[in-house]
């Protein structure tokens, strides 16, 4: 029989990289606040997300000079509810996990604490001399929209069919800057500068913007055969532009067909990443409890 390979200290790490609680209040924090595979974790999940992006909204609102005139009062108690919220928010995940240090350096740390740190160094630089300083602080809470990506799983999933797609889609971009500077090149020897196609790079330029159907138009062709090569391009250009949606969309697919882990954790060893189907730990082998969404 094939002994059962334990987790090394260093794999334990790389699955929980804040650190899991074993028992206790600070464990029920973390599956609420880290694992979204429970009924709590799911709502913990929901109202966090709907309080970023109201929180976004009162920022781009409070940047419209009548509104931000009208509602000064409301904007501003507003801001604080929601910095105060975050505040909980951003200590509650120190608290609960065991390395809370390591949280705080994480990108996701650095982002919580960008998101609440403006609101409170403007009330230390008080006075009108400070007053522009304030204003370019207070743009910084527009990273709380960072926060999203954390909690929902769509964005993860489109992440990971773009990195899966990267080598595609680099191909697909090769060989339309191959076709853009092969066509900008004819159209500088048919054209000329004498029609505004003055250098290779202002060709390729034109190349570029007639491909994508922008067409600025402020530089144009003026012979029947440079009209004729601008004729291809754009049609060319129609045909291709949905090939990196469909590559992206091809490569989502595939990702729906394979099993996805989740934050399911094993009793033994606590490490997370378990499948929906399985009974047995994959490090320990120890038995894991059964998988629900509820």
């Amino acid at each position: 029989m094939t002994p059962v390979r334990r987790a090394s200290a260093v794999e334990r790490v790389q699955e929980r990289p804040y650190g899991k609680p074993e028992t206790g209040l600070r464990l029920a924090f973390y599956r609420i606040i880290f694992e979204a595979d429970t009924r709590a974790g799911r709502a913990f999940d929901l109202i966090l997300l709907v309080a970023i992006l109201l929180s976004v909204s009162v920022v781009v609102m409070d940047s419209v000079a009548g509104l931000a005139g009208r509602y000064h009062a409301l904007f501003r108690g507003l801001e604080w509810c929601f910095t105060g919220l975050f505040t909980l928010e951003y200590a509650a995940r120190l608290w609960c996990v065991r390395h809370p240090t390591r949280y705080a350096r994480s990108f996701f740390g650095i982002v919580d604490l960008v998101a609440v740190l403006p609101s409170y160094l403007a009330l230390l630089l008080p006075g009108a001399v400070a007053f522009q300083g304030v204003r370019l602080l207070r743009l910084l809470r527009i990273f709380r929209i960072l926060k999203l990506t954390e909690y929902v799983a769509e964005y993860r999933a489109l992440a990971e069919a773009l990195r899966g797609s990267a080598r595609k889609i680099f191909i697909f971009l090769s060989v339309v800057m191959i076709t853009v500077l092969l066509l900008g090149t004819a159209m500088y020897v048919v054209e000329g500068p004498e029609n505004g196609y003055t250098s290779i790079p202002t060709a390729v330029y034109w190349a570029i913007v007639t491909m994508t159907t922008v067409g600025y138009g402020d530089v144009t062709p003026h012979t029947d055969l440079g009209k004729l090569i601008a004729s291809a391009m754009m049609l060319i250009g129609w045909g291709i532009l949905a090939v990196p949606t469909g590559i992206v969309t091809a490569e989502m697919t595939a990702l729906r067909f394979r099993r996805q882990p989740t934050t399911r954790t094993c009793p033994e060893c606590l490490t997370e990443g378990h499948e929906p189907d399985a009974a047995f730990c994959k490090d320990c082998g120890a038995r894991l409890p059964e998988y629900t969404r509820d």
